[in-house]
């Protein structure tokens, strides 16, 4: 689904102000002005769990019984894992032994000389798990399967992780991007920039109003 689509329920109802006691109660935005915060959250498609999993005590399972294709060679199961010697070496702060792997049954497709970033959800610290980030040709590997491996980091989880819970964020990127350049800020360069920080220091909005598609 659209990335727009999927903004978490907490994110929809986060207040908009709130009073700040270590300001002496000044009223402060919250994260939900913050438009790069958002566009973030909204850019790209997300993968969806494709069935309810029920974890308890270290426990995995799910009542699901898609029907057998005969002509397609992927495991009717929507989780799969890594054995933990997988990871040797890397410093993934994991509350069981065992990489999770969420299958996905859905073929991607990009325009020629695209990529597909796939990653966890943006901003989703409230899920039990993380999704670690992988690069895909996906204009030549579109006929095959992209899996996520995961991480899962809640060692006190116990219930459900519902059907439609996004578990990847897919973001196209172009192959060859522009390259890097750095270089001094011309007098000009320096002009706008003070210009748009003491805009942005005395106005609300300036970004969302001026800055942003």
């Amino acid at each position: 689904m659209p990335a727009a689509r999927a903004l978490p329920n907490w994110f929809r109802a986060m207040p908009s102000e709130v009073t700040a006691p270590s300001l002496g109660g000044e009223a402060v935005r919250t994260f939900k002005h913050c438009p790069p915060m958002i566009d973030a959250m909204s850019t790209g498609i997300i993968m969806p769990l494709v069935t309810d999993l029920t974890i308890t005590e270290n426990q995995l399972s799910w009542d699901w019984d898609p029907p057998i294709l005969d002509d397609a060679r992927i495991s009717r199961a929507p989780v799969g894992l890594h054995v933990p010697e997988q990871t040797t070496g890397a410093p993934f702060r994991a509350a069981s032994n065992a990489v999770i792997k969420f299958l996905n049954f859905w073929t991607l497709e990009a325009p020629e000389g695209w990529s597909l970033l796939f990653t966890h959800p943006f901003n989703r610290e409230d899920l039990p798990f993380r999704t670690l980030t992988g690069l895909v040709d996906c204009d030549l590997f579109k006929d095959g399967y992209v899996h996520f491996p995961a991480i899962w980091t809640d060692a006190n989880f116990s219930g459900v992780v519902s059907r439609g819970t996004p578990i990847a964020q897919v973001i196209p990127v172009p192959r060859n991007g522009p390259a890097l350049e750095i270089g001094q800020m011309s007098p000009a360069q320096i002009a706008r920039n003070r210009t748009t920080q003491e805009a942005l220091s005395s106005d609300r909005g300036v970004y969302r109003k001026r800055f942003r598609h």
